[in-house]
């Protein structure tokens, strides 16, 4: 993060822009209004530099020194082997464009890059937003264009730590992988029946035992709790005459699940590959069933529907993170939900669970859900001027992700507050895509919205808004944001 934010700090001094860097990296660059629009709200853009880390299982990139391998597919950028990070750099490169232009008409500008935003927020929790002045803020951390959002989920991080003990096996160690799911967002992704590899190896594991006698040396599946998990891999200890019953277990389940999940996940597969007979240390038959025990009840999914949004998610959980070390399970479940006392009851129920094991539980990451405002001029003005500009409405919508948007509602009173982003697919996965044309269609609504008298306008007149609004346009070429995003890969 330090060397994102410093290069963000450096860009600023180069054009002479005041910035605010603090501990957290977070970084705040402000630029003075145009010329006849000083009167105009103070607006603030807002989004976070830090990405999802996720690879293909054959490459071998290192993203902390590595810069992403772009490509164009299409209408779509992506990346090779790797997540593209247009969650969230494509906000970055929004707000270097806009400030390397001189040309354009705008009010004065707060530009707010916060760090560590998929691990819980922290950067904007961190940041003392008595630097911010406005009371309007345009928060781009969405991924359907056409869509306005207005709400978000809350949610917090729960770490299970469930003690093991581990003891001399002997047989034939085993790999099983459970591979091919499409994974995704656990926000945005959660209702779209999508499967996690984690907890189909906990029915996997509780299917073998059913059946045959087994241990477990190792266990691992997921990097980040936001992300639903597409691959988790066991190493297992069997007696010889039961690797036959493991195969027949794994093809058995695989077709199972593909039936399942028909139209979300049916690429799952479960492979067993066998090594060759040893003495090795893995779990004891009373940690080996508190494990399994753990997967197979941990939540996972959806747990509630809105009862007032209709096809909005209201609470939900991902066992996103799993790895067995050498005293104990470690597990993270991301927990969501746009009512808090949902979300500490769904909380408490992992707690309960992890506790019953014998083992322990810490929340972290804790955010509010960014509560939905019945009298929004921000939402209203972005609506009409989306509206003027290309014969549509655009669909104004509550979500269930979470977005940084409730702690900065919860720190600036009054804050007037949308979200809006252009066209992503499959974020915080390898197939993750960005729509050039979506993102030239939000550059748009940034090129038209000036922000001078529309506030009082906009209702009581719309064409002459549109007429004005088209007039003081400005050139604002992707050209500038891809400049943007190869500089901040060190490429340009």
């Amino acid at each position: 993060m330090k060397e994102i934010s410093d290069y963000l700090v450096s860009f600023a001094k180069e054009r002479n822009l005041k910035y605010y860097q603090d501990e957290a990296y977070n970084v705040v660059i402000y630029k003075e209004a145009s010329a006849g629009y000083e009167d105009a709200p103070i607006t603030i853009l807002q989004g976070h530099c830090d990405m999802v880390a996720e690879k293909t299982p054959d490459s071998d990139h290192d993203f902390t020194k590595d810069g992403l391998k772009l490509k164009v597919e299409g209408d779509y950028l992506t990346a090779e082997g790797t997540t593209l990070g247009g969650d969230d750099g494509i906000a970055v490169a929004y707000m270097l464009a806009i400030l390397d232009d001189d040309t354009l008409k705008h009010p004065a500008l707060e530009c707010v890059i916060t760090t560590d935003e998929e691990i819980g927020l922290l950067g904007a929790k961190a940041l003392d937003t008595s630097v911010l002045k406005g009371t309007h803020m345009i928060n781009m951390d969405s991924e359907e264009e056409g869509y306005l959002w207005i709400s978000c989920a809350g949610g917090l991080s729960g770490t299970s730590r469930i003690p093991v003990e581990y003891q001399e096996m002997e047989g034939v160690v085993t790999e099983v992988l459970i591979d091919g799911l499409n994974g995704g967002h656990s926000g945005a992704e959660i209702d779209k029946n999508r499967a996690n590899a984690n907890k189909l190896m906990g029915l996997f594991l509780y299917e073998l035992g059913q059946k045959t006698a087994y241990s477990i040396k190792d266990l691992s599946g997921g990097t980040k709790d936001n992300a639903i998990t597409r691959s988790c891999k066991a190493t297992l200890v069997l007696g010889e005459e039961d690797l036959a019953e493991a195969k027949i277990t794994a093809e058995k389940l695989q077709k199972d699940l593909r039936t399942e999940y028909a139209g979300s996940d049916e690429g799952i597969t479960i492979s067993v590959t066998t090594g060759k007979e040893e003495t090795v240390q893995a779990l004891s038959m009373v940690s080996k069933e508190k494990v399994v025990f753990y997967l197979v009840h941990v939540p996972f999914g959806i747990e509630k529907m809105s009862g007032e949004i209709e096809g909005l998610v209201e609470t939900s959980s991902n066992l996103g993170i799993l790895k067995l070390g050498k005293d104990a399970l470690y597990s993270t479940s991301s927990v969501r939900s746009s009512v808090g006392s949902a979300k500490e009851h769904l909380s408490a129920k992992l707690q309960y669970l992890t506790e019953f094991l014998g083992g322990s539980y810490e929340e972290q990451g804790d955010y509010p859900a960014w509560e939905y405002r019945k009298d929004s001029r921000m939402r209203d003005l972005m609506a009409d001027v989306y509206e003027e500009l290309f014969g549509e409405k655009p669909v104004v919508k509550a979500i269930h992700a979470g977005l940084e948007c409730g702690l900065f509602y919860d720190k600036i009173p009054g804050l007037d507050c949308v979200s809006f982003g252009p066209t992503m697919i499959d974020i915080h996965t390898t197939e993750e895509k960005l729509s050039i044309p979506s993102t030239e269609k939000n550059v748009e609504v940034f090129g038209t919205h000036s922000g001078e008298n529309e506030y009082d306008q906009i209702n009581e007149n719309t064409k002459k808004v549109k007429k004005r609004a088209v007039a003081a346009r400005q050139p604002f070429s992707l050209e500038n944001i891809k400049i943007a995003v190869l500089k901040r890969q060190g490429k340009a």
